[in-house]
């Protein structure tokens, strides 16, 4: 038996940290909405029990590294799986992006497998498992729009944000997440809105959301990666309404209504980076169908 699950990126329209919480962690408020750029994910059953990983790329690990191999450890662990899994990961979203490609793989591999093991978990469930894999899985299991509070696994579903283009441009080069939290000095900084972006999603009003776009994490990976920031400079004079990194970088994400104008900014911005997408923001929840 073989299922094969996408599992799409994330952009953040806001991320906010608030504060360095006692078990080592950063407490943060994030807008997450997941786009048209997918991972596909094929999963077969097998009667041996072992979990193989598949991939040709070569920054995907195939051991315990791997966070779809952890997704499905921890399912077997937990309700006493003894058959086994072939976990197939066609990557499209890029390595080390800020896109939570590894996270989507994940929750991806959490929503097949409880089909395929017929565990009978509901997205709940599963979610809450995902946020022992990680911060963002939680949210990759569900999908849609969402305001994540705590370390990201507190999830509140929100509307589809209004329909635009998203054009992402990603330089060659990966960021250390934990190294951009290690260098984040919280006091005098500037914090992006968060209710006036639930407020602007609410409203379904285009101009709002992209005057509310905000990500306290770009000064430091900025400073770190100068080309990051030569990447937003050109996505604002090619014309975008909105241009932000995501996550922890080096991705940047440009908002765009026009068909034409996301024809101008990408095809400039090939030019001018490694890896460039335009795509659609996909709205609606994932469903365990």
């Amino acid at each position: 038996m073989k299922l094969l699950v996408k599992a799409p990126a994330k952009i953040n329209l806001a991320l906010d940290v608030l504060h360095k919480r006692p078990d080592g962690y950063h407490e943060v408020e994030m807008i997450m909405t997941t786009i048209d750029l997918a991972d596909r994910v094929e999963l077969t059953l097998l009667q041996e029990d072992k979990i193989l990983i598949l991939s040709h790329n070569r920054y995907v690990p195939d051991d315990h590294r791997n966070l779809a191999y952890q997704a499905a450890q921890l399912l077997k662990g937990r309700f006493n799986v003894k058959q086994g899994v072939t976990i197939s990961i066609e990557k499209t979203i890029p390595v080390a992006a800020g896109l939570a490609g590894g996270s989507s793989d994940a929750a991806a591999a959490l929503r097949g497998l409880n089909k395929l093991w017929d565990l009978g978990l509901t997205l709940d469930e599963l979610a809450e498992i995902g946020s022992e894999i990680g911060s963002d899985v939680s949210f990759c299991v569900y999908g849609g729009t969402a305001l994540a509070k705590g370390r990201g696994e507190m999830i509140t579903e929100l509307p589809a944000p209004p329909t635009c283009w998203v054009i992402l441009a990603k330089p060659f080069i990966g960021v250390s997440t934990a190294e951009v939290y290690r260098q984040l000095n919280l006091s005098g900084m500037h914090h992006p809105n968060i209710g006036k972006m639930i407020e602007a999603i609410n409203h379904n009003d285009y101009q709002q959301v992209c005057g509310n776009v905000g990500n306290v994490l770009e000064d430091v990976t900025l400073k770190l990666h100068p080309e990051v920031a030569q990447i937003k400079e050109q996505m604002k004079r090619f014309g975008a309404d909105a241009v932000l990194m995501s996550g922890s970088g080096p991705t940047v994400f440009g908002l765009v209504q026009h068909d034409s104008r996301m024809h101008r900014i990408y095809n400039g911005l090939r030019g001018f980076c490694d890896q460039v997408f335009a795509v659609r923001m996909l709205g609606g929840r994932h469903s365990l169908d």
